[in-house]
């Protein structure tokens, strides 16, 4: 989704973009990390993010939200909420108590598990996988690997965030993305 349409409307675009913080070199050298703590402390800005998943998801039929450790699960759940969607996390290996499926992926700047519950979603389920930030794609694909095996049909993705220089949506296949704002390397 582009800035223009949904997000032009009284300069919610800006307003969020502003509430976004970079921190050079972290977790390690050459990385600029986008903070979206600034955006969680501003309860405005939060809402018009919850209200612009919302909107985009509310004529849809989505029966869950899976959100990805650990922002995926603030942004995630409040949507889940407003879409009377059930919310599934996905998590770092050992954080969740029953059986689990488990994918390993590529970061970045590393490697990484993630691990779902694998009584999570029936069959045939419609999900949008949330997370904070779209960057090369990797958590993101993981995720959706993780609903697959369990049946459920990855509907599309969101983020508030994409790294549009990183190419992150060549790894997620056909499914729509939706990033409410993108950044280029120089951003």
């Amino acid at each position: 989704m582009s800035e223009s349409g949904l997000w032009s409307e009284g300069g919610r675009a800006e307003y969020i973009r502003k509430l976004i913080r970079n921190v050079p070199d972290f977790p390690q050298p050459g990385i600029l990390f986008k903070d979206i703590t600034p955006l969680l402390g501003d309860p405005v800005g939060f809402h018009v993010v919850i209200d612009a998943f919302t909107e985009h998801y509310l004529q849809r039929r989505i029966d869950v939200v899976v959100g990805v450790e650990s922002r995926g699960f603030i942004f995630g759940a409040a949507l889940a909420a407003r879409l009377n969607a059930a919310f599934v996390p996905v998590r770092k290996p050992g954080k969740l108590p029953a059986a689990v499926d488990r994918v390993a992926y590529s970061l970045e700047y590393g490697s990484a598990e993630l691990e779902m519950h694998k009584d999570s979603l029936f069959p045939g389920a419609r999900v949008v996988v949330v997370d904070d930030l779209l960057a090369t794609g990797g958590t993101a694909a993981a995720a959706a690997q993780l609903v697959r095996r369990q049946r459920g049909e990855v509907d599309s993705f969101a983020f508030v965030i994409e790294l549009s220089f990183l190419h992150g949506r060549r790894k997620l296949g056909t499914a729509p993305v939706l990033a409410l704002m993108s950044f280029g390397a120089d951003e």
